[in-house]
């Protein structure tokens, strides 16, 4: 009976071979063949089976994905802190400081996705190559990452630098003078963090390859400091407004990219980056990169313009919705951690099992964190939505305005705790498993559906404001959460090519 049960799951279960299910299938009775072949048979279906289950042990352990979502968790917590921090000490200065901040933020978040589109394909590919054991490989396309992403960001930021005052205007319109004068001064100044930012990512998502997210944790919170520290001496101490919260964003880029270049640079690390002197392009590694990051780049390109259209419908509703939006914006990084830790865990972990061939972990680790997901999800908005008031009293806000943030926040808690873990967290176990294309398709139809037809629609023909345009995003959120749901269900990653 046992061996009946063992045959019958061997040919039924997807991980093997056509050419075993077929074979198999052509005995009529498991036990019409000889004695010495079943035994061979039973050794082998044995020895598979146990292959399996090895397979999954030593992928993660509980203590392996703590010691990477941990770190993470807080790391993402410090990255918020430094928008919170930025717009609260420059909304001292005015809301035309804070508006023009949030112009230019959201173009900086466009190009700065580039980087991190580049980092996510370099990451796949290094995960992938760690989990076939493969460490030479890894550490090339470590380099050929650096060398890749380098290249673009200094590319991006001479761009930012000779057309801002075009592209401010192009993008935004006629907006208050003010708010352009403090735009344009922040846009330069962040530009040249440009490069440093993106070696820094790159650096941080290698060490996330390798299963070690506590650098890039130590890291982000000196550099946290570095901001804050610079924002108070130089907005309240020296009074430099919008100048005073640009430039230690600037220098704290410049510190985390040496750093971690530095320590990238060390060979005690499975990944590591050999003499710069040996240095030689790679152009089929970084194909490789590029096959993940390209689409993953169109995706995130396409996301961010859409939501910088967006933010010109907001800007034509007046200083108080562009400033409301930018603060609940702010408020609503940080309801979403849970979800964008979890969607760097992702690449590691279902990265390292496509690397290994091991789909039903794919399958396995993908339920078990999107748990993690959700319950981290609903503790952290629940929270925020007890603080909502205290919370807005942070800010130095007019009556309409507080009004408004309030709105939005308590709206985006609610949706966020819903539907965000499978629209956004979720779509990284298919990029790890190299099914970019179709969550760059799913994400174009449903920016320009979704979240921009229906804000012009909401906006301008039913009157709602800048919490139409809320609404529209979370009909945006629903779409993506469905095809990634169907999409994970139907197991299309076990048919998608490997390296």
């Amino acid at each position: 009976m046992k061996l009946i049960i063992i045959y019958d799951r061997i040919v039924r279960s997807k991980e093997y071979s056509s050419k075993n299910r077929v074979r198999l299938r052509k005995q009529e009775d498991p036990f019409s063949i000889t004695n010495e072949q079943r035994i061979k048979q039973e050794q082998a279906i044995g020895q598979l089976i146990t292959i399996r289950i090895v397979r999954r042990m030593k992928m993660f352990t509980k203590k392996d994905l703590i010691r990477l979502i941990i770190p993470l968790v807080i790391e993402q917590i410090l990255a918020v802190t430094v928008g919170m921090a930025d717009s609260m000490m420059v909304a001292r200065v005015g809301e035309a400081a804070v508006s023009g901040v949030s112009l230019v933020d959201s173009i900086n978040v466009l190009l700065i996705g580039l980087f991190g589109a580049l980092a996510t394909g370099g990451a796949v590919v290094t995960s992938q190559y760690l989990g076939r054991k493969d460490e030479k490989n890894a550490c090339t396309s470590a380099e050929q990452l650096i060398a890749a992403i380098l290249v673009v960001s200094l590319a991006v930021m001479a761009i930012a630098l000779v057309f801002r005052k075009p592209i401010l205007t192009l993008l935004f319109g006629n907006v208050e003078a003010d708010v352009m004068m403090n735009a344009q001064i922040y846009m330069i100044i962040t530009s040249l963090s440009f490069p440093f930012l993106a070696v820094y990512n790159a650096c941080a998502a290698l060490f996330r390859s390798m299963g070690n997210s506590k650098v890039s944790m130590t890291i982000s919170l000196a550099m946290n400091l570095i901001n804050i520290m610079g924002n108070a001496i130089l907005i309240f101490g020296f009074g430099m407004g919008v100048a005073g919260a640009a430039i230690p964003t600037l220098v704290s880029r410049i510190f985390a990219a040496v750093t971690m270049f530095i320590l990238i640079s060390n060979r005690k690390y499975i990944i590591h980056i050999e003499s710069i002197r040996n240095f030689k392009l790679n152009m089929s590694m970084i194909k490789r990169i590029l096959r993940i990051g390209v689409p993953n780049g169109l995706e995130n390109s396409v996301f961010q313009i859409g939501k910088i259209l967006v933010q010109g419908i907001i800007a034509g509703l007046g200083t108080s919705a562009i400033t409301a939006n930018a603060i609940a914006g702010n408020i609503g990084g940080l309801g979403v951690l849970p979800g964008s830790a979890m969607g760097l865990a992702f690449i590691t972990v279902i990265g390292q099992c496509v690397g290994a061939a091991d789909y039903d972990g794919v399958k396995y680790y993908t339920r078990k964190l999107m748990k993690v997901t959700y319950l981290g999800m609903v503790l952290i908005n629940v929270g925020i939505l007890f603080l909502i008031p205290a919370i807005v009293k942070l800010y130095n806000l007019t009556d309409v305005t507080s009004e408004i943030t309030r709105q939005l926040i308590a709206y985006h808690c609610v949706l966020a705790m819903i539907l965000w873990p499978s629209s956004f967290a979720l779509p990284n176990v298919l990029r790890a498993a190299n099914d970019v294309k179709f969550t760059m398709v799913v994400s174009m139809i449903s920016m320009w559906v979704w979240r921009i037809g229906f804000s012009k629609l909401l906006v301008d023909l039913f009157g709602l404001g800048v919490l139409g345009v809320w609404i529209a995003m979370t009909i945006d959120w629903l779409f993506r959460s469905i095809c990634f749901i169907v999409r994970f269900l139907k197991e299309k990653y076990r048919t998608m090519a490997s390296l």
